[in-house]
């Protein structure tokens, strides 16, 4: 999730962070390297070209960029371990205890986070709160638990839907996120903020502990430190199941896997492309440009029930990545303001394919695989996220010279393999559902 706080000096190293990473962090991070290097943010603010020749700013970027890096690496090679672990156990223990351990997680990465504002301590520190994170199921662990829990109590007919619903969740609070931080920030610095996120988790936690209604009907005590979790995602892939396939199980993880490498590729050199020539973008129109980016999660929420009263969800899923295709393009090729925002528009429907390709993941598993499942979808995620951080970050330098959009030009090709595959999977689809859900309503 970008944010819109240029006017306390936004850096490309701000894009760089993960969507299960809020941005204050980088925030903070930016505005420490700043203070310790004596960079004050207002050098060279002529024009947005010059952006680039100071060498104090270009140590602040980069040092910011690697500590994001450090805190990315850490939290996936730890979360890759805990997070397929947790999410196959939970398919025996039960949900509750998956979204226990995953909001404790987050609280001791809060509670490390205001340790390092208050105490001006190392900013070390941060990757130790996320390597804690990580060991508790991170932020992958409770959107594992939360779509199976989805998963566990919906019918093959709203499924989609439901999914949908929660990832719009997601981000309505970030488009919040986005629009009201900078001023905060802007008001009372960053103490107040952190505390603020301290607290919500608490509440979180207290509420997955208490208040939140158990969706396995019969859990059982199992131990937690066992290869048979682990054995139990790779068995999704490689076991025999009568009726099961192997290959859309397979096939469906990579389009979902190439469908997130190419959103967050995007999203994470957004920020630089506004704000250098010939866009120049002002801390203002960086803060439109982050609502705009958020808004498709309502729109494609709205789009895809509509959507769905007449076309079956793998139309539903061409469409949005058609739409994909053309914003992609547009702002490859985009010189004013204009027309960045017609790119904007065009990602419209661009939220839809994720929760359609989870909802048909799910109905190729039993009901007693679907942590397992969300764990191993989790993961696909997370790699895609540290490869699209690699490749288009790499990428968006090396292709200054000779087009400046060619990265989204790459993107806009690679949502054609997602394309060929669902509209492949479909016609091949064996309609098969192994669960035996409620029908809700």
């Amino acid at each position: 999730m970008r944010s819109p706080f240029g006017a306390l000096g936004p850096s490309p190293a701000h894009t760089q962070r993960r969507a299960r990473e809020g941005p204050l962090t980088t925030q903070y991070l930016w505005h420490r390297f700043s203070a310790d290097l004596g960079y004050n943010g207002t050098r060279d603010r002529g024009g947005c070209s010059n952006h680039s020749a100071d060498p104090t700013l270009q140590e602040v970027e980069t040092l910011t960029s690697h500590w994001t890096l450090y805190m990315n690496v850490g939290g996936f090679l730890v979360g890759l371990f805990t997070s397929t672990l947790l999410g196959a156990w939970s398919d025996r223990v039960g949900r509750r205890p998956l979204l226990v351990l995953a909001s404790l997680g987050l609280l001791l990465q809060a509670v490390v986070s205001v340790f390092v504002v208050q105490l001006q301590l190392h900013v070390g520190y941060f990757v130790l709160g996320r390597i804690l994170c990580a060991l508790l199921g991170d932020f992958n662990g409770l959107l594992a638990a939360s779509f199976a829990s989805v998963a566990d109590v919906s019918s093959s007919r709203n499924r989609t839907f439901r999914m949908a619903l929660l990832e719009a969740c997601i981000g309505v609070a970030g488009t919040l996120a986005s629009l009201l931080g900078g001023h905060w920030l802007r008001a009372q610095g960053y103490a107040n903020p952190f505390w603020l996120a301290l607290a919500l988790l608490i509440v979180m936690a207290l509420y997955a502990a208490f208040c939140f209604g158990e969706t396995v009907k019969e859990p059982e005590s199992t131990r937690l430190f066992t290869l048979s979790h682990h054995r139990a995602i790779v068995q999704l892939y490689v076991a025999p199941a009568p009726e099961k396939s192997r290959k859309h199980l397979a096939l469906y993880s990579l389009a979902i896997f190439v469908v997130v490498t190419v959103h967050f590729g995007a999203q994470d050199i957004l920020t630089i492309y506004e704000m250098s020539t010939p866009l120049c973008w002002d801390s203002r129109l960086i803060g439109y440009g982050s609502a705009a980016q958020h808004l498709p999660y309502l729109t494609s929420l709205l789009g895809l029930r509509l959507l769905q009263c007449c076309l079956a969800d793998a139309w539903v899923a061409e469409i949005g990545l058609a739409f994909n295709i053309l914003g992609m393009v547009v702002f490859a090729f985009a010189t004013v303001t204009p027309l960045m925002f017609t790119g904007y528009g065009l990602l419209f429907l661009s939220l839809v394919i994720t929760p359609i390709i989870r909802a048909k993941l799910s109905k190729l598993v039993t009901k007693s695989e679907l942590g397992a499942l969300f764990s191993a979808v989790a993961c696909v995620n997370s790699l895609a996220m540290l490869m699209a951080s690699g490749i288009f970050n790499s990428l968006y330098p090396a292709t200054l010279n000779f087009m400046k959009g060619f990265p989204f030009l790459l993107g806009a090709g690679l949502l054609f393999i997602p394309a060929i595959l669902i509209g492949m999977l479909e016609r091949t689809d064996p309609h098969l559902e192994f669960q035996q859900f409620p029908q809700s309503p």
